[in-house]
């Protein structure tokens, strides 16, 4: 959708959700202040606060609209009062680059900071990326020294590419403080966000992979033969192929498996592939799974590597997935094939959870199910070359979390410094992070505050599906052999470049698995050669704490 038809849209928005919510939903948004929902405003402590924008819309009662957003900001606009008056960022103009992805990121960021605008004076223009672009604006930014942007929403990957390079301004104290940065989850906590022993990032999102699946294509009797649902990858690949010709028992429609996405997606595809890998490559103990340690030669054309694309081949030779899915980007599998009831497993950021109980477009919220990533029952030790036959598991931390960070575009004004860290500290706010993870955002649970499954259940959820979904991150996030990504410079350029040759090896034009591996391999070498094979070695081991 082009923002110009969002923002249209908007001004005239009444949709059938707001006509089917009632008056129960009306009276829950009572107290909502009159600068955004004509109530005389009422105050709020911490904790009605929360059970107050929980109610909006409510589960069950639709996808959130831009009312909702703005309703859920200008509730937790408390913060930003006791750190600036009113009026105080009057003739501030600051321009925002983030986001567009499935409406979701800059659209909600537009309804909560609205509210935030109307208080402080500020005025915020807009950089509307998809995900798929995302990666080359940011680096054609960065080449050629044109950073138009004071504020920017970026993952911790990264934090080489940006503060590695001078480019963003240093955290104030009174942002952290503002934002309670104790309450994040532990490995959300520095070293990321900081770079050089110096903080740049507000933290608006905890990532990793996690696994959904349905439940209702599992258990006695059912189509896929599985009394459980798989465990292993290899288990996943067995299930997929027994589903073949099979009929979906919830819409009736072809029954399809594990929803690989074939197409690329700006780099961030890439941690499709790596969910695979993980389990075959991540050994306990052994922090490096993408380079190795001691000379930064890829690890992505070994045996581990190699059998997470094999996985891959197998299934598209065997004609596994639904048609077309060579064109199914990470967005497609998810939002329009998983949710919208095609298929049977998915491993996607967190927030599928969510959506799938909030969301207009999921029809399987009362049959999804989830758990960690899926382990393997061999894993490849990458210091003795051999593979060993033991289970073994590696949630993926994909992308480490969407964060806002500052530019040095703002450094030299003191007052649009201000403006912009505020605009950062209210999207980073704990209350506000507690509606993103219970509601579409594009973003899931990333404090220690979200894991509350009481106000989860008091807000619409029942207790077993969110302490399962919920569980599902928390036991990702404290994995003793999680897999992180490195922070270094670049590494969306290796992403990038290996998403074109699977896309190849995907295609038939590498003749396997090996071909394709060794094809990412080479181009990796040469990348890390251009950027400087010495300096990156450095940054590399220190990221794995070496």
């Amino acid at each position: 959708m082009k923002v110009e038809i969002y923002d249209a849209l908007m001004r005239r928005q009444a949709s059938r959700r707001d006509v089917l919510r009632g008056t129960a939903s009306a009276a829950a948004l009572l107290g909502v202040s009159g600068a955004i929902g004509g109530i005389p405003g009422m105050a709020f402590g911490a904790d009605d606060v929360r059970a107050q924008i929980l109610q909006i819309p409510g589960v069950g009662k639709g996808s959130p609209t831009d009312a909702d957003w703005q309703k859920v900001g200008e509730l937790c606009l408390g913060p930003t009062k006791g750190n600036v008056k009113q009026g105080e960022f009057a003739g501030v103009e600051l321009t925002f680059m983030g986001l567009n992805n499935q409406n979701l990121h800059n659209f909600l960021f537009r309804g909560f900071l609205k509210p935030w605008e109307a208080y402080t004076g500020a005025k915020i223009n807009w950089i509307d990326l998809a995900q798929a672009d995302y990666n080359a604006r940011l680096q054609q930014s960065i080449a050629t020294g044109t950073v138009d942007f004071d504020i920017l929403e970026m993952g911790a990957p990264f934090e080489g590419d940006t503060a590695g390079r001078g480019l963003l301004d240093e955290m104030p104290d009174w942002v952290g403080k503002q934002i309670e940065a104790d309450d994040l989850v532990s490995y959300l906590k520095p070293p990321v966000g900081t770079w050089g022993g110096k903080t740049y990032r507000v933290t608006i999102d905890g990532d990793c992979h996690t696994f959904a699946y349905r439940k209702d294509y599992f258990g006695e009797g059912s189509i896929s033969g599985m009394t459980e649902p798989p465990k292993t990858w290899q288990e996943v690949n067995a299930a997929s192929k027994a589903l073949i010709g099979k009929t979906d028992p919830l819409t009736s429609q072809p029954a399809y498996g594990y929803l690989d996405p074939l197409k690329g997606w700006g780099g961030f595809g890439f941690y499709f592939i790596e969910n695979r890998a993980t389990a075959y490559a991540k050994y306990p103990g052994d922090p490096a799974w993408l380079f190795d340690p001691d000379n930064m030669k890829p690890l992505v054309n070994n045996p581990a590597w190699v059998q997470a694309i094999q996985d891959v081949l197998d299934l598209i030779a065997a004609k596994a997935y639904p048609a077309d899915q060579i064109n199914a980007d990470p967005g497609t599998t998810a939002f329009s094939q998983f949710l919208a009831g095609t298929g049977a497993m998915l491993m996607w950021w967190g927030d599928v959870g969510s959506s799938a109980r909030t969301s207009d477009t999921s029809v399987v919220g009362d049959v999804v199910g989830f758990g960690i990533n899926r382990g393997s029952n061999r894993v490849y030790n990458r210091k003795t070359g051999q593979w060993e036959d033991k289970y073994n598991e590696a949630p993926n931390m994909a992308y480490l979390g969407w964060g806002i960070y500052v530019t040095k575009q703002v450094s030299g004004d003191e007052k649009k410094r201000k403006a912009a860290w505020s605009a950062a500290a209210h999207l980073g706010g704990k209350d506000l992070s507690l509606w993103t993870s219970a509601y579409p955002s594009g973003f899931q649970p990333y404090r220690q505050s979200n894991f509350n499954y009481d106000e989860w259940q008091k807000a619409g959820y029942d207790r077993a599906y969110i302490e399962d979904y919920l569980g599902s991150n928390a036991d990702s996030y404290n994995h003793p052999n999680a897999a992180i990504e490195p922070r270094i410079p670049g590494i969306f350029q290796y992403y990038s470049v290996a998403e074109d040759e699977l896309a190849k090896g995907f295609a038939g034009q590498y003749k396997s698995a090996q071909e394709t591996a060794d094809a990412i391999a080479a181009a990796w070498e040469k990348i890390t050669d251009q950027i400087g094979r010495d300096s990156q070695l450095k940054l590399y081991r220190a990221s794995l704490g070496l």
